[in-house]
């Protein structure tokens, strides 16, 4: 019997094919290792890091996302949660450290899965509903009408945002500066520019386009 040609298995010259189990923790193993690099500086209590690079720049940060930029990551699976880091703070700016960390637990407590049997479609199907249900408690019990907000409300998420910061031990008068602040410029429809906005929409040949 022949052997395998390595050109049409699509291998290259002395590569080899690393499929299963092992694969599966290695792909764990190191996202884990990315995790475990920003999990320290995680929430009030965190820690800063300091990053040297090669020709000596100091950078101090507990921004997970910032921190996850600065590292040469080669491995594929840990090069996801870098680009997932990224991605987060590209689209809310905030949580980057909680979405790495999260992300890595769940692929630890899916491989435990998987050697307990569990095959890893039925898995990622869990994973999918555990998300619906997610979401769906998240608007139903956590969610609330803007015009229910009152200033304890934005002192109190002004205050959550600040509590990891170096400001945090002074979130009491930073938190209601800032809300001050927004409620400063915030802007409020008066009766004559609804009464105004009525009159245009009901004078004759409004909306009509010029024939």
């Amino acid at each position: 019997m022949s052997a395998p040609n390595p050109a049409s298995s699509g291998l290259f010259l002395n590569g080899q094919r690393e499929t299963g189990q092992d694969v599966r923790v290695g792909n764990v193993t190191a996202a884990l290792a990315v995790a475990n690099i920003v999990k320290s500086s995680l929430g009030p209590v965190g820690l800063d890091k300091m990053l040297v690079d090669d020709i000596g720049d100091v950078l101090i940060t507990n921004d997970g996302a910032t921190i996850l930029a600065q590292l040469d990551v080669e491995h594929p699976a840990a090069r996801v949660l870098v680009d997932l880091a990224q991605l987060q703070d590209h689209e809310v700016g905030d949580g980057t450290t909680s979405v790495v960390i999260i992300a890595s637990e769940l692929l630890r407590r899916g491989n435990d899965l998987v050697k307990n049997g569990i095959h890893p479609t039925t898995i990622i199907s869990g994973y999918r509903t555990a998300l619906k249900a997610a979401v769906s408690y998240l608007k139903k019990q956590m969610v609330m009408n803007v015009s229910e907000l009152n200033d304890d409300h934005l002192i109190q998420a002004a205050k959550t945002s600040m509590s990891s910061k170096i400001i945090g031990k002074e979130s009491d008068f930073f938190a209601r500066l800032a809300v001050d602040a927004v409620k400063s410029v915030k802007m409020k429809s008066s009766a004559a520019d609804v009464a105004g906005a009525g009159a245009t929409a009901d004078a004759p040949g409004a909306g009509a386009g010029a024939g």
